[in-house]
């Protein structure tokens, strides 16, 4: 599970690997700047001069969001560079991205709705971009997505195997959007519990974007991405990336 574009970090060319469904539709990163910046929703020239965290990976949606948004990163002085202490097993990056806002380690960060909504109830930091909710470059919502993705070998091993993950996504989706507050008892097993409080109103906002299909517009969008961020050279298509021997799961019934 994780973004569909870094399964290109181990699979060069989407070879030995297949996109089985998607957690949630568009890409999930919010742009928060600390508060003092002033910064307004959906304008971007808060970034010129600032010094933003983000993950490895994660920061390429970013990157090519800015430069299709008229922001040269070079000239208009941006940095983005990986959050002080956000890298380890166990470590969530939104959170710890929130702290290190609040103590002014940088000037804003990119990342999940957790640590969105961490760094905006404690005053602390203002969301400039929402991608999901339309904001950005129209092309930017299919850069990536939540997605569960595996080897070729484990589907022709075991093709049982990826059609349960397949059933459970749709089953855990569709369980959510019938009781949100069924997350906060997950959420309290990985989160401390200020945290965990808030899973279930972040997955009640996200609930219109839990949709397990994989479109042909959205491996066309991130195909573009991939290329214009150098992880993937010429195209490749639809049936080479998305594991459509599942597809007829995607919905539930």
């Amino acid at each position: 599970a994780g973004s569909a574009h870094s399964a290109l970090a181990a699979f060069p060319q989407w070879q030995g690997v297949k996109l089985l469904c998607a957690q949630a539709q568009g890409m999930y990163w919010f742009l928060v700047m600390h508060k003092d910046f002033g910064g307004k929703r959906g304008d971007l020239s808060v970034v010129k001069g600032r010094s933003i965290g983000a993950a490895p990976w994660v920061d390429m949606g970013l990157r090519r969001l800015l430069i299709e948004a008229g922001i040269d990163l070079s000239r208009d002085q941006v940095k983005i560079a990986p959050v002080p202490g956000a890298q380890g097993a166990g470590v969530n990056f939104g959170v710890t991205a929130a702290k290190a806002l609040e103590e002014r380690k940088i000037d804003g960060f990119w990342a999940n709705g957790m640590g969105t909504e961490v760094a905006v109830r404690r005053g602390v930091g203002t969301v400039v971009l929402d991608v999901r909710r339309g904001d950005g470059p129209k092309p930017c919502f299919n850069y990536t997505m939540a997605s569960i993705a595996t080897t070729e070998q484990l589907i022709e091993r075991s093709p049982d195997v990826a059609s349960a993950v397949v059933r459970a996504m749709v089953k855990t989706q569709a369980a959510l959007k019938e009781n949100a507050a069924r997350a906060t008892e997950v959420g309290r097993k990985l989160f401390p519990p200020s945290e965990a409080e808030l899973i279930a109103e972040l997955i009640r906002r996200d609930l219109p974007y839990y949709d397990a299909s994989i479109s042909r517009s959205f491996v066309a969008g991130m195909n573009q991405f991939s290329r214009d961020v150098g992880i993937l050279a010429g195209d490749v298509p639809y049936e080479g990336i998305v594991a459509t021997q599942f597809s007829h799961l995607w919905k539930a019934g």
